[in-house]
């Protein structure tokens, strides 16, 4: 392991490489087609229904956007459209998605450019995270360092086939303006008001002008209106939440629910994320190796059961793990009480207290947006094959990754670049 030098990785908890190679340098994503994703899900029966489940494909779509425009065109509430993953933006995706009271030809019937669905069958229920089976990623690394690049290629491969951090990557934060944890902190830590005054205003130096001069006023005064005059029209949220605090001063929970529940409930699943990136670099400075479990880890089971590992099952767990047979995981406070049950939790809690939130926090979170947050427990080590192949300055991979788990992560083992340059 070798410590990062990015300062936006280290400020993201992303602090650590498993190998000591030099990066390939380079560029992710020079066009949409060097990231394509397609998405392995688990489809419900297609024996008839009210749900009209049916293949997405896109270019160069954010996903909230390419759901408003198809519900749009078809008359209907972007709600009765459900999905099983949120797939990139600067990418070629494809991905299934179920439309509720939606017939066949009205959906053949849809003209978008760099957008196609293709009905599939109907169904009696729409898609959930839960049918999400995981990603397929083929990815193109242009301009990279040409001195012995197939050996860093090859290095890195082995890497990623060995086990590496299983961080969360950096579009779980947000790519332009990586805010959502710091909303979602405040929010776990009781200040709605420094939350709402943070999604609306703190702003980024990779923001373009106008939008940084924007949230930089607003800051400076907190006016509302002036604000709604400054503001670009494509930051709706904000906007709506502006529009919310002209009509109501101060009332900065109403400001947060004009916010869509998902996005709302995404805060706060960001600060813990955050925290879990924290806790695995911090243990990962301390000199455990991501396949050595100690006391008090958990266990994660192929079923989805964990275990707590004890002192008279230390033996057993590291045969369980050596087998393949149980992963090692960081549990991830939520409203239900944070048991510490090792050196692990003891720097859970202790960032915890850093940040001023405890599991009180987070029901009032939950009623605040309207979603439980019970906690989870995250594997921390990411294992995958990877097919590589190397031309001139460029390079190719191929891979699959389950629910949870960022190709960014497996290109930063590679690159070992500024962040941005992957997104």
């Amino acid at each position: 392991m070798i410590p990062s030098d990015q300062p936006l990785e280290r400020s993201l908890g992303i602090s650590w490489y498993a190998n000591e190679a030099p990066g390939t340098g380079g560029h992710l994503r020079a066009s949409p087609e060097d990231f394509v994703v397609e998405e392995c899900e688990t489809l419900p029966p297609l024996t008839g229904g009210p749900y009209l489940v049916c293949r997405l494909s896109k270019r160069n779509w954010e996903q909230g956007k390419a759901v408003r425009v198809i519900t749009g065109r078809l008359g209907i509430s972007h709600r009765r459209c459900s999905f099983a993953g949120t797939k990139d933006r600067r990418a070629v995706t494809t991905q299934a998605i179920a439309l509720y009271g939606v017939t066949d030809e009205a959906v053949r019937a849809l003209t978008i450019p760099d957008l196609t669905i293709e009905p599939l069958g109907h169904a009696n229920r729409g898609l959930a995270l839960g049918d999400l089976a995981g990603n397929r990623f083929h990815l193109v690394i242009r301009e990279c360092e040409t001195d012995d690049l197939e050996t860093r290629v090859e290095t890195a491969t082995k890497a990623v086939t060995a086990g590496i951090p299983n961080y969360v990557g950096l579009q779980r934060f947000g790519v332009v303006r990586p805010v959502t944890h710091v909303v979602g902190r405040l929010l776990v830590a009781g200040d709605v008001e420094g939350a709402v005054l943070a999604y609306i205003g703190m702003s980024f130096p990779t923001e373009s002008d106008p939008v940084r001069t924007a949230r930089e006023a607003f800051m400076a005064d907190q006016n509302p209106r002036d604000a709604l005059a400054r503001y670009p029209v494509p930051l709706r949220y904000e906007r709506a939440m502006l529009h919310h605090l002209a009509g109501s001063p101060r009332d900065y929970a109403g400001a947060l629910s004009a916010l869509p529940p998902k996005l709302a409930s995404m805060l706060v699943s960001a600060y813990q994320s955050h925290l879990f990136n924290r806790v695995l670099s911090a243990r990962i400075e301390r000199g455990i190796p991501l396949e050595e479990p100690e006391v008090g880890d958990r266990l994660i089971f192929s079923d989805g059961r964990t275990d707590v590992v004890e002192p008279r099952s230390i033996g057993p767990a590291r045969l369980l793990v050596r087998r393949k047979r149980a992963r090692i995981g960081i549990a991830l406070p939520g409203s239900t009480p944070f048991e510490e049950r090792g050196e692990t939790d003891a720097i859970t809690r202790r960032l915890l207290e850093e940040d001023g939130v405890d599991e009180s926090g987070f029901e009032r979170a939950a009623q605040l947006v309207g979603t439980p947050f019970s906690g989870a427990v995250r594997p921390i080590r990411l294992s995958t094959r990877v097919e590589s192949r190397v031309d001139d300055d460029h390079f190719e991979l191929s891979f699959a990754l389950g629910p949870g788990q960022y190709a960014t992560t497996v290109c930063r083992e590679f690159m070992k670049v500024d962040p941005l340059q992957m997104v």
